[in-house]
């Protein structure tokens, strides 16, 4: 919680076994109440790592349906568990979850309403 807002992270994944792990062990979960990974047909172990490495929110598409079907499942989870705050953040580490944290006081103070970094 940041702010009295509710912080949830969202991971669109697709065969992100390698780097998860990583990206997971450096979200600040001081500020961040929920974790929900979207795994899109992956043809490694991500969604068992996943849970492994405890994120309670996995879901697993049947089918692949690419980066936008996926990002929709994710906001779709965050709004059912009533986030305020939103952040998407690649598992194959792209950038580092350290800047989860400004980015969501920017949010959090009402400085602007959206993020992109």
């Amino acid at each position: 919680m940041i702010k009295g807002k509710k912080l949830v992270v969202i991971l669109p994944a697709y065969n992100a076994a390698k780097t998860l792990k990583k990206t997971y062990d450096e979200i600040p979960f001081d500020i961040v109440d929920e974790v929900v990974l979207v795994d899109d047909k992956s043809s490694d172990n991500t969604a068992e790592l996943a849970r492994e490495i405890g994120i309670n929110h996995v879901i697993v598409h049947e089918m692949n349906k690419g980066y936008g079907g996926n990002q929709k499942s994710c906001y779709n989870k965050a709004l059912e568990l009533d986030a305020d705050i939103v952040v998407m953040l690649h598992p194959d580490y792209q950038y580092t979850p350290k800047l989860i944290e400004s980015m969501a006081h920017i949010i959090a103070n009402d400085v602007y309403p959206v993020v992109i970094g």
